[in-house]
């Protein structure tokens, strides 16, 4: 098991992809949520436990709660969240931005893990995306939209593919 860190990274502060993250989740509500970041550089804040509960009320009208659910779940399941939520003097926040408790060990824990699972699965992904030599059997048959189209539908490996799933 890996140890709790015990070294603060300072506060983590949201890049682009943040920004877009929390600005899909602002367009569903009613008004915007203090506690997500506005620009890039702002802090990425720990939300309380059940800070979910307290957004719904906010929904627009017309806006389904699963696509509120699902904009919420991309912001707190992202890689910056898992490392601002993982840090020793991490808080959870309420909905205005304001700081309420210490998250528990357990947490920062989970967090930590989560953190270094995606990291780890990016840099696993990017060695996987290197470009490989095109072997014979891939040049021909299936075209690169049918092999693309294919991957994104999750048809596993198609006959004409062999080199490029490997």
């Amino acid at each position: 098991m890996t140890k709790l860190w015990t070294v603060s990274r300072g506060p983590i502060v949201a890049s682009e992809i943040d920004i877009q993250k929390a600005d899909a989740i602002n367009v569903l509500l009613a008004c915007p949520i203090g506690i997500l970041p506005a620009r890039p550089g702002d802090p990425i804040r720990p939300f309380a436990v059940g800070l979910f509960e307290e957004i719904r009320p906010l929904l627009k009208p017309g806006v389904g709660m699963t696509t509120l659910r699902r904009a919420v779940a991309a912001f707190v399941h992202s890689k910056r969240y898992y490392f601002a939520s993982a840090q020793p003097n991490s808080v959870r926040h309420d909905l205005d931005g304001r700081p309420l408790e210490a998250l528990s060990e357990d947490d920062r824990m989970t967090a930590q893990n989560r953190f270094l699972g995606l990291k780890q699965k990016a840099i696993g992904g990017e060695r996987n995306s290197e470009p490989s030599s095109p072997s014979p059997s891939s040049t021909s048959g299936a075209t690169k939209s049918e092999q693309i189209r294919a991957s994104l539908l999750g048809r596993g490996k198609m006959q004409h593919t062999s080199s490029i799933s490997s």
